[in-house]
């Protein structure tokens, strides 16, 4: 049973939906995007799930990836983790957090990410980069200008 972002409720035929694993956030989510959509899919065979968070939340934080998450793909990323299951997704912050726990992960439609990504603080004045210890942006030491979160050059 896969594990179903938003993006394969979206856009997969209906018939290869049947079964899959979902969170009950994903229906607001979709009535909000596709109400029509959410109808047909409130109408088949799915399991919906309210998981707890804490893991995925700490496993997304540990890479950094916290911020660009909703809670809707939290959610889903904790049915993935306690189910074990592979994630149909084509958000990349959630395939960031996958491939570091080494836990299965597909694309929906867009092309799958290739490499694991890690996140720094990069002043937008003088250039200077340091480690992202937590997703706040800060003031840089060296020039007072903001740092903002971005990917780290490798």
């Amino acid at each position: 049973m896969p594990v179903l972002d938003t993006a394969a409720l979206l856009h997969w035929p209906m018939d290869r939906l049947v079964g899959g694993l979902v969170a009950h956030s994903q229906l607001a989510e979709l009535q909000r995007l596709s109400p029509q959509r959410a109808m047909l899919i409130e109408s088949i065979d799915m399991q919906w799930l309210s998981p707890s968070t804490q893991d995925a939340q700490a496993a997304a934080a540990a890479t950094g990836d916290l911020p660009r998450l909703s809670q809707v793909d939290l959610d889903v990323l904790a049915i993935a983790m306690s189910s074990g299951q592979t994630l149909f997704t084509d958000d990349y912050s959630l395939q960031n957090v996958c491939r570091s726990l080494s836990h299965p992960f597909e694309s929906v439609s867009n092309r799958k990410s290739t490499q694991q990504w890690a996140w720094e603080l990069r002043c937008i004045g003088c250039r200077a980069t340091k480690q992202a210890d937590s997703q706040t942006e800060e003031e840089c030491d060296i020039c007072g200008s903001p740092m903002k979160v971005k990917r780290a050059r490798r």
